[in-house]
């Protein structure tokens, strides 16, 4: 039997659905996120902007609400980088995801906790945590007593990688800024029952599928998950796309047509939508990756126009003023101007809503 084909603009239609860009989605922020799994969050802003570009009538405050009433956090996860994640599903996942905290932890730091005996440390650290929110500063400081010739970041990175932290708001939320306190998960969340990387798989390409392993291991930042992908393939569905790749999907999914239209969308900075697959020119056309795709791990902000990345956009704010500044990749139409002018409005409107003049302008194609 032939395995059957996805062209690129069908992957790319997919895609898009599965990550509530065709259409605004009507469900609750919980739902919106367990359906990406997780969000990319080094900087607190741009989860609110991925939120309010996926979402019909998203606010800022419903974000925040679900942060404060402990319903979402804010950690260490996937490619040992900072995300936002449902309470349940951290119970679901963190253990499973904590060998790419371990290789982030040996890459970054490996010379620096050479020899150190980390159990004691953790340990150590419970009772400090708990006792009240702590910033990394005071966590390295109280660290530095029990190993006072260790290097206060390799230090913090090794309990954060062998103890989960969570964040506790204000920290990471809207307009606050990066810099948090932390505490245990379990003083924060309490407990529940883990899954295992099968299920991850499979939550994975609920929202990111059809996909590779090599896709797969990409978004988790580990190797090796053949094994997770074996366990459940009886369940799976199987394309290629046009480079003959292998490509697994869950039984039933829907499959938009390629030719159904969609919205331009802003996507901002550091979303996993451009992040999570080996192959991202199902949205962002290689010709483009370098423009988008900075040195030291800079993700642009980005807008889709007819699916795909067309360009970049940032807002420049100054006083009661704020600029939308567009940079396209591509010749747009008149139509396309409009539409990215209309949509750039409310995305003023969410991110300076104290603005009293907004101006929008395109700059020269890059």
């Amino acid at each position: 039997m032939t395995t059957p084909l996805l062209t690129l603009k069908q992957l790319n239609r997919i895609y898009l659905a599965r990550q509530m860009l065709t259409q605004r989605a009507e469900v609750l922020v919980v739902d919106a996120i367990e359906r990406l799994v997780a969000m990319q969050s080094q900087i607190p802003n741009p989860p609110y902007i991925g939120l309010w570009t996926r979402l019909k009538n998203f606010r800022r405050d419903d974000l925040t609400q679900l942060m404060e009433q402990r319903q979402i956090v804010r950690c260490p996860l996937l490619r040992s980088t900072i995300h936002l994640i449902s309470k349940d599903d951290h119970h679901r996942f963190h253990r499973v995801i904590e060998p790419a905290l371990i290789k982030g932890l040996r890459s970054f730091h490996g010379r620096n906790i050479d020899g150190m005996t980390i159990p004691p440390l953790v340990e150590a650290s419970i009772p400090f945590m708990d006792e009240k929110p702590r910033s990394m500063g005071e966590l390295s400081d109280f660290l530095l007593t029990l190993e006072p010739e260790r290097d206060r970041e390799a230090l913090n990175y090794t309990i954060r990688t062998y103890l989960p932290l969570v964040q506790v708001p204000p920290g990471g939320t809207w307009g606050v800024g990066s810099r948090a306190s932390y505490t245990t998960a379990k003083n924060w969340l309490g407990t529940g029952e883990p899954a295992d990387m099968s299920a991850l798989f499979l939550r994975y390409l609920a929202g990111y599928g059809p996909a590779s392993i090599k896709d797969f291991q990409t978004w988790t930042g580990m190797t090796k998950l053949s094994e997770a992908v074996e366990a459940v393939k009886s369940q799976l569905q199987v394309f290629v796309d046009e480079n003959g790749v292998q490509l697994y999907d869950l039984p039933d999914m829907p499959h938009p047509s390629a030719e159904i239209p969609v919205p331009m969308r802003f996507i901002p900075e550091y979303d996993n939508l451009l992040i999570a697959h080996a192959d991202r020119t199902r949205i962002l056309p290689e010709e483009h990756r370098k423009k988008v795709f900075l040195t030291a791990g800079r993700v642009l902000n980005t807008f889709l126009v007819d699916g795909f990345v067309a360009g970049v956009w940032k807002i420049e704010t100054k006083k009661q003023q704020a600029k939308l500044v567009i940079t396209p990749f591509v010749m747009l139409s008149i139509d396309q101007q409009e539409a990215i002018i209309t949509e750039g409005e409310r995305l003023i409107s969410f991110v300076a809503d104290d603005a009293e003049i907004i101006t929008i302008e395109f700059a020269q194609i890059d």
